[in-house]
C-alpha cells in the first residue's frame, strides 16, 4: 500500500461555469436538478453511478467511485455559463429540444434561475451563428479581464468555495498553434493586439486559469492544448483537461477498434457519416469548422490499431468522416459506420452500425464527471495537464507522448489513478489478482 494523497475535503460549494448554454449545457443542468429532486437517476456517470475494485478479488471491496473519493456532492453545486443567443438555460433547454417539456416543467423554476453572462464571441470562428448577447471591449486582453470579473463576481453572489470551467460552446474554425501561443508573455501581446490567432476558447481558458479555476475543453478547439496554456496552468497551480467529448460515433469506435485488435483482425477501411439538426449540426455545416472536428474524430483509429507496429492488418486503411447538417433529427444524431474488416486467410468481412444516438444525452454526464474529477484534483494539489481523464475525450492530451484512445486503457488509467492517490494498490488483472 503506498501512502495515500492529501485530499482536502469537498466543503462548501462548487461552482461549475460552462461557457455555452446551448444543448449539452442546458440538458446537464436539467439532469443535475432533476437528480437532486429524486426526478431521474444519474445515468452514464462514473463520479455517481460506477463502482472500483480495490485490492484482490477475493477481499470482496467494491465501493462506489464516489465513496471512495470525496467528491463533491451534488447538492453543493451551482451552475453558470455565458451564451451568446439564450438568455437563461430554461430557454436554452426549450430551444436545444433535447429534453420532453415533462421533464423540463419539473425544474423550470430552477432553470430559468441559472442567467447567462454575455459571452465573448466572434463569428469569424463560429459562422453559422449570431451572437445577440456579446461583450465588447477594447481589445481581447480587455474581453479576457471581463471574463475574469465575470467569474470572480460569481464566486462571490453564489458562495461558491470552489469553481471549475467546462466548454459546452460551439466547434471553433480549424487552426494551427501559431506564434502567439509560444508562452504566456506572447499571447499577453498577443490578446493587447487584438491577434487574429487567438479564438475565443483560448480567452475563457485563459480567464480560468488565471482565476485558479480547472479548465475542460469539451469541444475540438485549440484551447488548454497550447504552450502558454500549459505555461500558465503549472504557474498558477491549476489543473486542466481536454479535448472534445467522446460522446456518439467516436466513443463507438474507441469500443470496437479495441476488440479488432484484440483478436489480430486486419482492417481494410472504415467509413462514418452523421446526420445531426442541433446547433452543433448548425456549425459543422461550415467546412472550416467540420475539419476541426474532422481532424479530432480521425486521429482516433491509428492510436489504438498501432499500423507502424502491425502494417500487414491496419497499414493501408482508408478512414472517411462525414457530418452532414440535416435539421429534422435536431439533437438525435444517427451515426452510421461501415467497416471492412477481414480474418483468416485474408478473406474479407463487413461491420455495419448504425447508432441512432441522443448527443447531448450522453455529453451531459461527461460534463458532470469532468467538474467533479478536476475539482477533485485541484484539492489533491495536481495542476496541469489530467491525462487520467482521456477516458473522456477525443484528442486527449498527452504532452509528448501520442495520446492513448483504447477505452478500456484509458479506464483502468482513470481507476488505477484514483486507487494510487487513496493509498491503494492499482489492479492488474492478474491470475492472483
Amino acid at each position: 500500500m503506498s501512502e495515500p494523497l492529501k485530499i482536502a475535503p469537498a466543503d462548501g460549494r462548487l461552482g461549475i461555469l460552462t461557457p455555452g448554454m446551448g444543448a449539452v449545457a442546458s440538458t446537464a443542468y436539467a439532469g443535475v436538478i432533476a437528480v437532486r429532486q429524486g426526478l431521474a437517476a444519474p445515468i452514464g456517470s462514473l463520479t455517481q453511478m460506477a463502482h472500483i475494485r480495490l485490492g484482490r478479488r477475493d477481499e470482496g471491496r467494491n465501493p462506489m467511485i464516489k465513496d471512495l473519493v470525496p467528491l463533491a456532492s451534488l447538492d453543493d453545486v451551482v451552475f453558470g455559463g455565458w451564451d451568446p443567443i439564450s438568455p437563461n438555460a430554461l430557454e436554452a433547454a426549450r430551444t436545444a429540444g433535447v429534453l420532453d417539456e415533462r421533464d423540463i416543467a419539473p425544474i423550470s423554476a430552477e432553470l430559468e434561475g441559472v442567467v447567462a453572462m454575455p459571452a465573448v464571441f466572434d463569428q469569424r470562428w463560429v459562422k453559422r451563428l449570431e451572437g445577440v448577447r456579446v461583450k465588447t471591449g477594447d481589445n481581447k486582453f480587455d474581453l479576457a479581464q471581463q471574463l475574469i470579473a465575470d467569474i470572480e463576481r460569481f464566486r462571490t453572489e453564489n458562495s461558491c468555495d470552489r469553481m471549475v470551467m467546462v466548454w459546452c460552446g460551439s466547434t471553433e474554425a480549424y487552426q494551427e498553434p501559431s506564434a502567439v501561443h509560444e508562452s504566456i508573455g506572447t499571447f499577453e501581446e498577443g490578446m493587447r493586439n487584438d491577434d487574429e490567432n487567438i479564438a475565443p476558447s483560448q480567452l475563457y481558458a485563459y480567464a480560468a486559469l488565471m482565476s485558479g479555476v480547472p479548465f475542460a475543453n469539451g469541444a475540438p478547439n485549440l484551447s488548454a492544448d497550447l504552450p502558454c496554456m500549459a505555461q500558465l496552468a503549472e504557474r498558477e497551480g491549476v489543473p486542466y483537461t481536454g479535448k472534445d467529448f467522446k460522446t456518439g460515433q467516436t466513443l463507438m469506435k474507441t469500443i470496437l477498434a479495441p476488440g479488432f485488435k484484440a483478436r489480430m483482425l486486419g482492417m481494410r477501411g472504415w467509413y462514418s457519416t452523421n446526420i445531426l439538426g442541433n446547433r452543433d449540426g448548425e456549425v459543422l455545416d461550415d467546412p472550416e469548422n467540420f475539419k476541426t472536428k474532422e481532424v479530432s474524430k480521425l486521429g482516433v483509429l491509428d492510436t489504438i490499431l498501432q499500423p507502424e507496429v502491425y502494417p500487414e492488418l491496419y497499414g493501408h486503411i482508408d478512414h472517411v468522416v462525414r457530418i452532414n447538417y440535416y435539421p429534422p433529427r435536431g439533437d438525435n444524431k444517427e451515426g452510421w459506420d461501415a467497416i471492412d474488416i477481414f480474418g483468416w486467410m485474408g478473406y474479407p468481412m463487413q461491420i455495419k452500425v448504425d447508432f441512432l444516438c441522443r448527443d447531448s444525452i450522453l455529453a451531459a454526464p461527461i460534463v458532470l464527471d469532468l467538474a467533479l474529477f478536476l475539482d477533485l484534483a485541484q484539492r489533491a494539489g495536481q495542476s496541469g495537464n489530467q491525462e487520467w481523464l482521456s477516458f473522456y475525450w477525443k484528442s486527449p492530451h498527452a504532452g509528448a507522448n501520442p495520446p492513448e484512445h483504447d477505452i478500456f486503457i484509458q479506464q483502468t488509467k482513470l481507476k488505477n489513478t484514483l486507487r494510487e492517490w487513496m493509498g491503494e494498490e492499482p489492479v492488474t488483472h492478474s491470475e492472483a489478482g
